[in-house]
C-alpha cells in the first residue's frame, strides 16, 4: 500500500496515530517487559522490533476485517483470557522471586543480576506473549482501532492503520532508546529489586483484573 506524504497529513492518519499512542502508553505487562529488557541491556532492540511486529500483525487484522466480523468469538476470548493469566501469573512470580530473594546463592551486588539471560528465541518467545497472550491487546489493538477504521470508509480506514502503525513504532522506539540510556546509568541492586517488585504487581494485577471480567 502506497501511501503519499500528503496523505500522512490527513485527519484519518492522525486520528490512528492519537488513539493507537493513547492505547499503548497505558504501563501495562509489554511496556514493563520492554522496560526491563531496556535496562538490563538484554535483547533490547530484539525485543522492541518484536513488540512493534506483533502490534503490526493486530493492527492490519483489525482494520483488514476482525471489526468487521464483530470481534472475537467468546471461546476465542475465553481461551486467550485463560492463556494470558497463566502466562502473567509464572512472569510476575519469576520477577517476585527476583525482588524478594535477591541473593539466590550471590551477594545482593549481584544479585538484581543473577536470573539466566535470554537467548534470542526466549526473548522473541516472550515478547510475543506479552503481545498476543493478551487479551487486552487484542480488544484493544485489533478489534478498537479495527473498528474505530471503519468510521473513515475506504481508503480513509487504511491511513488510520497507517497512522495507528506509526504510534506503535514511534513508541517502542522512544521508549528503548529511554530505558538503554538509563540502563548504562543504573547500577543500585535496590533499584533492581524495586523495578521486579512494580513487574511482578503488574503482572498479577493484570491477571487479576482479567480474572474479574470473567465473572
Amino acid at each position: 500500500m502506497s501511501i503519499a506524504l500528503p496523505s500522512l497529513l490527513s485527519p484519518a492518519f492522525s486520528a490512528g496515530l492519537a488513539l493507537s499512542l493513547s492505547l499503548i502508553m497505558a504501563i501495562g505487562p509489554q511496556n514493563a517487559h520492554v522496560v526491563r529488557m531496556g535496562l538490563r541491556r538484554q535483547h533490547l532492540w530484539l525485543t522492541v522490533a518484536t513488540s512493534m511486529l506483533a502490534d503490526f500483525v493486530l493492527i492490519a487484522l483489525g482494520v483488514l476485517g476482525l471489526a468487521e466480523l464483530g470481534g472475537l468469538s467468546d471461546k476465542l476470548q475465553g481461551a486467550l483470557v485463560g492463556a494470558g493469566v497463566l502466562f502473567l501469573l509464572v512472569y510476575g512470580w519469576q520477577a517476585g522471586q527476583r525482588c524478594w530473594r535477591p541473593t539466590a546463592g550471590q551477594p545482593l551486588a549481584t544479585g538484581a543480576h543473577a536470573d539466566q539471560p535470554m537467548t534470542r528465541r526466549q526473548a522473541v518467545l516472550t515478547a510475543l506473549g506479552f503481545s498476543w497472550l493478551n487479551p487486552h491487546a487484542w480488544l484493544d489493538t485489533a478489534v478498537l482501532i479495527g473498528t474505530a477504521s471503519l468510521a473513515w470508509g475506504q481508503p480513509g480506514n487504511q491511513l488510520f492503520g497507517a497512522g495507528a502503525l506509526t504510534g506503535s513504532l514511534l513508541w517502542f522506539t522512544l521508549l528503548g532508546a529511554a530505558t538503554f540510556w538509563l540502563g548504562r546509568r543504573l547500577g543500585s541492586p535496590l533499584l533492581w529489586r524495586a523495578i521486579d517488585g512494580l513487574v511482578a504487581l503488574t503482572m498479577w494485577g493484570t491477571a487479576a483484573w482479567l480474572v474479574s471480567g470473567l465473572a
